[in-house]
């Protein structure tokens, strides 16, 4: 070999494991929301309550969280990627959900040209619907009535439909596989839950389907979602939305529908009507105001339910930093939180949301 070709080849393999490593790429993200909150007519946690509370509180703006995502390209069209996340409450350090660590996603996939197959803990297709046509942009996620009863975050059911993981909904799924395939502005979704009980397929199992259209401003989005109780129960949820911008302005609309069957003869309706707006008033600030409707019906009990309403005000600090101001009331019907609770609610928030 001509010595003056050593440094050459020297310096190819050095830069061998760079360009290997410029194939693949792994990402740590996540958010912090902070905020002072105060209610009357409910707990620190949001639940109907005779007495006022101040306290901070994590999530308000958008949830609190950490996560890793990777992804790496294998050639021919193809990649692989994963994703882990965890939820955290900022107030307390702790982790969310104190039953799973990553408990907002645990998955691993393949994609390409024709779309990406995922497996593991993931969001069900209801969530995925709702994204992009909720009122308020899925803000305050535990107490955002799109996101607790429209995708079945907190059912109120008390039966775990499905791998949830929790009697308490079934937001994520685990043991699931899902399919996302973009086509143009169409976007195509199907998801199903393997219940992994002994002796039956159909025990705790879910199956769903959705569709998509974004072009332009407008944004339509649906989904229909079952899910299976060990025991044979059957929740059956849908949901339908759009939304439009035009200038500064953006208009979203939503209505969702859940039957939970509860025993051999006792079903539980909910109904999830919203309307809002988001006024981008200047580039670092956002008005955001919203309605929502829940309408619940239950056999052999009167039917009640409760309207909500937001307002949420954001200040940019920068590209990842901003301040918020929200405020909420909550007028319940017939007696939907309790006996002993106030008739309405009503919170004020000041908080802080960085992103990383």
């Amino acid at each position: 070999m001509n010595p003056l070709d050593k440094p050459l080849l020297a310096a190819m393999l050095a830069a061998a494991p760079a360009c290997v490593l410029a194939q693949s790429s792994l990402t740590l993200y996540g958010i912090a929301d902070a905020g002072v909150r105060h209610v009357s007519g409910m707990t620190a946690a949001n639940a109907a309550s005779p007495s006022s509370t101040t306290a901070i509180s994590s999530g308000v703006n958008n949830t609190s969280r950490f996560g890793f995502r990777g992804r790496e390209d294998l050639g021919g069209g193809l990649h692989a990627l994963f994703n882990l996340e965890t939820g955290l409450n900022i107030d307390t350090g702790v982790q969310a959900n104190a039953n799973k660590f990553f408990d907002r996603a645990s998955y691993l996939g393949l994609g390409g040209a024709w779309g990406t197959v995922t497996a593991g803990r993931q969001l069900n297709l209801l969530a995925d619907a709702i994204n992009p046509v909720d009122a308020v942009g899925m803000r305050f996620a535990s107490f955002n009535p799109n996101i607790v009863t429209t995708g079945v975050s907190n059912h109120g059911l008390g039966i775990e439909y499905g791998t949830s993981g929790a009697a308490s909904g079934s937001y994520r799924l685990d043991n699931s596989l899902k399919y996302v395939g973009r086509f143009g502005p169409v976007t195509a979704r199907l998801m199903y839950g393997f219940g992994e009980n002994t002796g039956s397929t159909a025990a705790q199992s879910s199956t769903g389907a959705g569709l998509a259209y974004a072009d332009g401003g407008l944004a339509v989005s649906g989904a229909y979602q079952t899910f299976k109780s060990a025991t044979g129960l059957t929740l059956e949820a849908g949901t339908l939305g759009a939304a439009y911008r035009f200038g500064s302005v953006r208009v979203a609309a939503n209505t969702g529908r859940n039957k939970g069957e509860t025993s051999a003869t006792a079903r539980t309706v909910q109904q999830v009507h919203s309307l809002g707006a988001t006024w981008s008033a200047t580039a670092s600030f956002d008005l955001t105001a919203a309605l929502y409707r829940l309408n619940r019906q239950r056999s052999g009990l009167q039917d009640d339910g409760y309207t909500r309403a937001f307002l949420f005000a954001e200040y940019k600090l920068s590209r990842r930093s901003k301040l918020y101001a929200e405020l909420d009331r909550t007028n319940w019907r017939n007696g939907y939180q309790g006996a002993a609770n106030k008739s309405a609610a009503t919170g004020i928030t000041a908080g802080m949301v960085h992103t990383f």
